[in-house]
């Protein structure tokens, strides 16, 4: 019995040994990712109020960029569509 319960420990030490850099490696990639997210998304809001007109489609983008959540792919989901919408009010404040 005691055989039986040391192999079990020394499976389930090597399993965890074996995940736990991979848990760590994607919570750092998910919290690199939506740093970036979050930055595309204040440098759209400094675009949206230097602009004066009215960019419904832009509005659109943001909203849909600050509504996403999750992992690493919907951060890069939510940075283009940001950087989308930044590029829309730029264009309509440059004229």
């Amino acid at each position: 019995m005691i055989w039986l319960i040391g192999g079990l420990v020394l499976i389930g030490a090597g399993v965890v040994s074996a995940y736990l850099p991979r848990l760590r490696a994607h919570g750092e990639r998910k919290r690199a990712a939506w740093a970036t997210a979050k930055a595309a998304i204040a440098a759209v809001g400094v675009s949206r109020d230097a602009c004066a007109a009215d960019v419904p489609a832009a509005g659109r983008l943001l909203a849909e960029a600050e509504a996403l959540s999750g992992g690493p792919d919907a951060a890069r989901t939510a940075t283009e569509l940001a950087e989308r919408a930044d590029t829309l009010w730029r264009e309509a404040r440059d004229g």
